[in-house]
């Protein structure tokens, strides 16, 4: 539904998005993770049509962005970060203008606008945008990125002023639209709103795309320990295991810290087995993606 081909955007001659190699098929809700200033706002601009490549192509749906911007419209609705609207206007009055850009009758756009506006939680708001607080234009600007009924979704920064139950129902509305095989892509530096939602993600660092996958497929290919870590709890005083692929370890009493060159826990258990111990634990002790993500992202801006 999304494939990039070597996107890339110069700004005096600093690239801020470098030979972007992506691909998100339909349906996939696809979070965009890096810190402030690691590209992600430039590529969906390049994305949605906005802004026009230094390099590279971008297509929505087989659709060339750069070449049919105005196809590509479209087929999707966009939620830039630091959405604007006309602030003398009510909601409705705004999604009312914007839905003449997609050509839709005036009976049809109301129809969709009320359904909408109940659907974001600002059914019952009638009073001019430009009283509202950022939480509420945030969920205005979801509720335009919707007006269309997009096959693609593009989030720049989506929860952004959200208070706790904004933030939860933004998460059901994407799981939501996901279910209804749309394309979810939204960009955000908030590694946990990342996760709750998302089936993949990409990480994005310097404008250069260094991992994509799953949360562990990342996990794994950003971690630069070269060795496992396995906690070890036995019912009685814990013997001293003989594998050799052991590099260190620690005892103590009825537990034991081992650091070894593969995932040995199967060896494990049948030493302690034969030595007839009773296992109450074993386990890898992984870092989580957020400490690999600090380690390897945040410490080399």
């Amino acid at each position: 539904m999304i494939r990039t081909e070597e996107l890339t955007k110069v700004y005096d001659g600093v690239k801020a998005v470098d030979s972007l190699n992506l691909t998100v098929e339909k349906g996939e809700v696809f979070g965009f993770l890096g810190p402030n200033g690691a590209g992600k706002t430039t590529a969906i601009g390049m994305m949605v049509g906005l802004l026009e490549p230094t390099g590279g192509k971008c297509f929505v749906n087989g659709i060339d962005v750069t070449k049919n911007p105005l196809e590509v419209k479209k087929i999707t609705g966009y939620l830039p970060d630091g959405v604007g609207f006309y602030p003398n206007l009510t909601a409705v009055q705004n999604l009312k203008y914007f839905s003449r850009f997609y050509g839709m009758k005036d009976s049809e756009a109301e129809t969709r606008i009320k359904g909408l506006l109940e659907y974001v939680g600002l059914g019952n708001v009638d009073k001019p945008v430009g009283s509202y607080s950022r939480g509420m234009k945030q969920r205005l600007g979801l509720a335009q990125a919707l007006l269309n009924d997009p096959d693609v979704l593009f989030l720049d920064e989506p929860t952004n002023g959200l208070d706790p139950q904004g933030v939860i129902q933004f998460r059901k509305i994407i799981k939501e639209q996901a279910e209804k095989g749309k394309t979810v892509f939204f960009s955000s530096h908030i590694l946990d709103e990342v996760q709750h939602v998302c089936s993949t993600i990409g990480i994005i660092s310097k404008g250069v795309l260094v991992a994509r996958g799953t949360t562990d497929e990342v996990r794994k290919k950003m971690s630069k320990d070269e060795t496992v870590t396995i906690i070890v709890k036995v019912k009685g005083d814990m013997p001293r295991m003989s594998d050799p692929r052991i590099i260190n370890a620690v005892y103590n009493n009825g537990s034991a810290v081992i650091q070894a060159s593969d995932d040995i826990r199967d060896a494990i258990s049948e030493e302690l087995f034969s030595k007839n111990m009773r296992v109450r634990e074993l386990r890898l002790e992984e870092k989580s993606l957020e400490e690999i993500f600090l380690e390897t992202v945040y410490r080399s801006e």
